[in-house]
């Protein structure tokens, strides 16, 4: 199979966790005989360098020509780059908001995974984190609160600030298609994630997302109210498997997960839009402290990549090769700086992306 991925190696650690995830994909294309092209465009601080902006129409238009976008890290130290100097409009963080909003990806995945190898870095108690938890957060990106009409006035001589909490039955019903689709490729069980007791939107997310369910018979669907599910992720997590919700408890319950996994330099994650196109990228920022050093992680973006390949591509046994690869090495004790500890042995990012590599 031939496919088209838009690369974007982006700032800091970005160029050298995205080199050691093409590294993998190119192993995944020679041992199951396909063809991965890639075209690499730059958007973000290299961008503004080189072209004064932090997304170009060009790197718009052949992004959408791709059939999936892997991405690095963007931006750089927000105190002293002079990227941070520029009006908000041409900061490196204003393209990745204009590239999602362009490729109209409005459902973020984020996998929390409490890897056996790294569990004694899960701040829970052991006899929680010993059962391991590996859950998917889907979170609507475009619409609710965050985008809804805003304003702060003075009312009766009282300043008063409003933000509208809005969402239609297509926005609810596309994300909870999605949201059923990756069950069914994961464990089938969907936590549908609201606050229909108080709200009205909720009360319609309800409605439509049980609408949806009725199309996906081999799927368990609940229902569980946000707060309560705040609760569960850190009294219970392994009970989960795909939750989707909206954009605010989305935003909020998947830090919540992925700090129970204890790093983040392992939390891959994709953003898609109504076919099978993605972008995806790690959970991490762009390190700069680290640049250039050869110290970063590339397990993020290597599993980002496996996303892509089970997502996108819809090559489900390629994707689980790579994450199988990733567990032999976490087994083997191979370490990069951020996830090490004492017995295990240090590698750099190169090396691990070899060494990964050699597991396929």
């Amino acid at each position: 199979m031939k496919k088209n991925i838009a690369v974007i190696k982006g700032d800091g650690i970005g160029p050298e966790i995205v080199t050691e995830a093409m590294k993998i994909l190119d192993k995944i294309a020679e041992k199951y005989g396909h063809e991965f092209e890639y075209d690499q465009v730059l958007m973000g601080g290299c961008s503004i360098d080189e072209y004064g902006e932090p997304l170009t129409d060009d790197t718009i238009a052949r992004c959408k020509a791709a059939d999936a976008v892997l991405m690095g890290s963007i931006g750089g130290n927000t105190t002293t780059s002079p990227w941070y100097k520029l009006p908000p409009n041409l900061r490196p963080e204003a393209g990745l908001l204009k590239l999602r909003k362009e490729l109209g990806l409005f459902a973020n995945l984020r996998p929390a995974v409490l890897y056996s190898q790294l569990s004694g870095a899960c701040p829970l108690k052991e006899e929680i984190s010993a059962k391991g938890f590996d859950m998917l957060i889907m979170r609507e990106l475009t619409g609710g609160l965050y985008f809804g009409e805003r304003k702060t006035e003075e009312v009766d001589g009282v300043m008063t600030a409003v933000d509208t909490l809005s969402y239609n039955e297509n926005e609810i019903r596309r994300i909870a298609v999605k949201a059923f689709d990756v069950a069914m490729k994961r464990r089938k069980k969907v936590t549908s994630v609201d606050k229909a007791n108080v709200l009205d939107s909720s009360r319609l997310w309800r409605k439509v997302v049980e609408e949806v369910a009725k199309d996906y018979p081999e799927v368990t669907l609940e229902h569980m109210l946000v707060d309560n599910s705040a609760m569960q992720l850190v009294k219970e997590p392994a009970q989960f498997d795909v939750m989707v919700t909206e954009n605010m408890f989305g935003d909020i319950l998947s830090d919540e997960a992925s700090m129970i996994t204890g790093s983040i330099g392992m939390l891959a994650s994709a953003s898609m839009n109504e076919t099978k196109f993605g972008l995806y990228e790690p959970s991490g920022g762009s390190a700069p402290d680290i640049a250039g050093q050869n110290k970063a992680n590339p397990i993020a973006t290597i599993l980002s990549a496996a996303m892509m390949l089970r997502y996108s591509f819809d090559m489900n046994e390629e994707a689980d090769a790579v994450e199988n690869a990733v567990n032999a090495v976490l087994d083997e004790g191979i370490r990069t700086g951020d996830i090490m500890s004492e017995g295990m042995k240090l590698v750099s990012c190169s090396e691990m992306g070899d060494i990964i590599a050699s597991k396929l």
